[in-house]
């Protein structure tokens, strides 16, 4: 099941456009009865040099990375990529969604937010059947062939703003948002009661009842990082991890599972290993970790590769942690996202577009590839 998670909210309160809008209160089921937002004939639109450079919000402050052909980047923030079971790759960004689907590079331009407007894709996975769900600032879509579907606060969604989507292995849509975590069955949205916890003043954007990743663990376990700790539910019943085991805080961002079913926890203090009931706090006086560790990614060899909010990139391989690339390194990307695909490629996608690790270098990957 796709596991990834995206920190860095402060950077993207620069980044995206405004997000005032993300801290209204949740509207919970309210007019359940309205239809979401079907689009039969899901328009695609090959991409030309003209689209993304017409789409992009012109900042006045420096950039913190400087290219040479910076409108012929997939996107200027590109938030996470998605390989699904057709092996087309997709992006989420600032522009809405891109997908590589061996050929040529789309753009899904049907998912709107209710006003019609374009969104800011957060997150992505495919469910049981092959359809693609999309997490984004105006709600949540669904991709089946040629239909387009939006589904808004208005068809039962706790809250627009989404910042994660997962697809379980009962059929389930989990969606976490800045309000708290709801539950799609295909008919209805559930609201899924989580504890409060607290706001977060350090970063740009946060909530009490914000939800960072919900992941589906290899034994059909969920486990949901949230700001009031890691949660873990299975068989109806919820289990606060958090109660049991010392992270050093309830700021949860990620969790992922390794190919050998080990955990690794992304917190805002340090990056954590649950193996069983051990837990590890690997990253502890070894590194300056700034707000936190952001999202983690597993190698072909079974080496770790993780962030920190200071924009690091780091590689554990079990005995060491090496940095891979610097904070003040203007070549590479402020990642959001690392993410391996089912070719054992590493991608790297943030601030600054999309990148691939080949034969230990980066390659920035345009709306020309190289794919």
């Amino acid at each position: 099941m796709k596991t990834h998670g995206i920190l860095f909210y402060k950077l993207e309160s620069l980044l995206v456009f405004a997000l005032c809008v993300i801290l209204t209160s949740c509207k919970g089921q309210e007019n359940k009865s309205d239809s979401p937002n079907v689009i039969k004939e899901a328009k695609t639109t090959s991409i030309d040099s003209n689209l993304i450079e017409n789409q992009l919000h012109h900042q006045t402050t420096e950039r913190l990375f400087q290219f040479p052909n910076f409108n012929n980047q997939i996107s200027d923030v590109v938030r996470t990529v998605f390989q699904d079971s057709k092996r087309n790759i997709w992006f989420g960004t600032q522009n809405g969604a891109f997908r590589y689907d061996g050929n040529s590079l789309m753009h899904m331009d049907k998912i709107i937010n209710k006003s019609g407007k374009g969104v800011t894709i957060k997150d992505i996975t495919e469910d049981k059947d092959g359809r693609i769900w999309l997490g984004h600032t105006g709600g949540i879509s669904s991709i089946d062939g040629e239909l387009v579907t939006n589904y808004y606060e208005t068809n039962g969604l706790i809250n627009n703003d989404v910042w994660n989507i997962t697809a379980d292995s009962n059929g389930s849509i989990w969606i976490g948002t800045i309000a708290g975590v709801c539950v799609y069955n295909g008919l209805e949205f559930t609201n899924f009661k989580l504890p409060e916890g607290k706001i977060d003043s350090t970063l740009g954007v946060s909530s009490s009842q914000m939800v960072h990743s919900i992941m589906e663990d290899s034994k059909g376990k969920l486990w949901l990082s949230s700001n009031a700790g890691l949660f873990s539910y299975a068989n109806d019943t919820l289990i606060n991890v958090s109660d049991k085991v010392e992270f050093q805080t309830n700021f949860i961002n990620e969790v992922f599972e390794d190919k050998k079913g080990v955990l690794w926890i992304s917190t805002k203090k340090n990056l954590f290993r649950l193996k069983g009931n051990e837990l590890t706090n690997i990253t502890k006086d070894k590194i300056e970790v700034g707000k936190g560790i952001g999202s983690i990614a597993e190698d072909k060899v079974g080496n770790i590769w993780f962030t920190s909010n200071l924009h690091n990139l780091y590689v554990y391989d079990g005995k060491e942690i090496v940095e891979h690339q610097k904070s003040e390194d203007h070549k590479r990307p402020v990642i959001f996202q690392i993410y391996r695909d089912q070719e054992d490629r590493l991608w790297f996608v943030g601030y600054g577009g999309a990148y691939r690790l080949e034969n230990g270098k980066f390659l920035n990957i345009t709306q020309n590839g190289p794919w």
